[in-house]
């Protein structure tokens, strides 16, 4: 067990196999600073390599999920001599190897919405492999509204959801209601969001149950096939369940399924 609350990313693994990053910056509305995208790169690399951990939940104190960048930071970095350009490449830029860092994670990362997710928020809950809402959650990619386009959550954002979808939001900038984030699936679902931490834990404990060398396999082969033409989709994915197939889980898997009893994997 470990929990850490002296900082805007709390860590929280009370649960085994569970590993929970909860922004806590709510006076900052969950804002994607510097410093708390760092927190997540660092916590992300050292879950990847940790056997302890299964499964990331994303989730935030306060009713605002996450606002994004700060937009005060923005605006005092048009104070500096290149009016903000090397500070706003290296934001986006460090913004963007986190959503990357997301998708590369072996770990299945779901987020976990009780509150209003916009512009690059809704791009981190677009990048997770799973997000679970609240009835109260909002969205939206409100960048058209200031003049600043939501071009890189655009990139999470359209992988998810339809063109004509992802469109409407970027173009509106109009926030969007659990029931419709679901509709287009930006979320997987929604509950009342007294039962949001127990609808979330539940899914995870069920993905923890799991082989966590095969979550691994099959959330990389995911992303890769997901590029692919069809043929070299299955081409490769062929290839994948050949070597998957080798492996000392999937030995044991199907003996105990078999044998009609729990699998015992290498890792637990």
């Amino acid at each position: 067990m470990k929990e850490s609350t002296n900082k805007i990313l709390k860590i929280d693994q009370t649960h085994a196999g569970i590993l929970r990053l909860v922004m806590d910056d709510p006076k900052n509305k969950n804002s994607l600073s510097d410093n708390m995208m760092a927190q997540f790169k660092k916590q992300l690399f050292n879950a990847s390599s940790d056997d302890s951990v299964k499964v990331i939940i994303i989730s935030a104190i306060g009713d605002v999920f996450c606002s994004g960048h700060n937009l005060k930071d923005i605006t005092e970095a048009r104070n500096n001599e290149d009016e903000g350009r090397e500070y706003f490449s290296d934001l986006f830029n460090l913004c963007s190897s986190l959503m990357q860092m997301i998708t590369a994670c072996p770990k299945p990362v779901i987020a976990e919405i009780n509150g209003v997710a916009t512009a690059a928020g809704c791009q981190l809950v677009a990048s997770c492999d799973l997000a679970i809402a609240s009835d109260l959650s909002k969205f939206a990619t409100p960048g058209v509204n200031i003049g600043l386009f939501c071009s890189t959550p655009m990139v999470a954002l359209s992988r998810n959801v339809s063109k004509k979808d992802a469109l409407k939001m970027l173009l509106t900038g109009d926030m969007i209601d659990a029931a419709e984030a679901r509709r287009i699936s930006l979320i997987n679902d929604y509950v009342s969001s007294k039962n949001l931490h127990d609808a979330v834990m539940s899914i995870a404990k069920k993905i923890a149950s799991k082989s966590i060398s095969t979550l691994g396999i099959g959330k990389e082969a995911f992303y890769k096939q997901h590029e692919m033409s069809l043929a070299d989709a299955y081409d490769f994915t062929s290839k994948v369940m050949t070597e998957n197939s080798l492996t000392d889980d999937a030995k044991e898997g199907i003996a105990s399924f078999l044998e009609k009893r729990d699998p015992v994997w290498e890792d637990d």
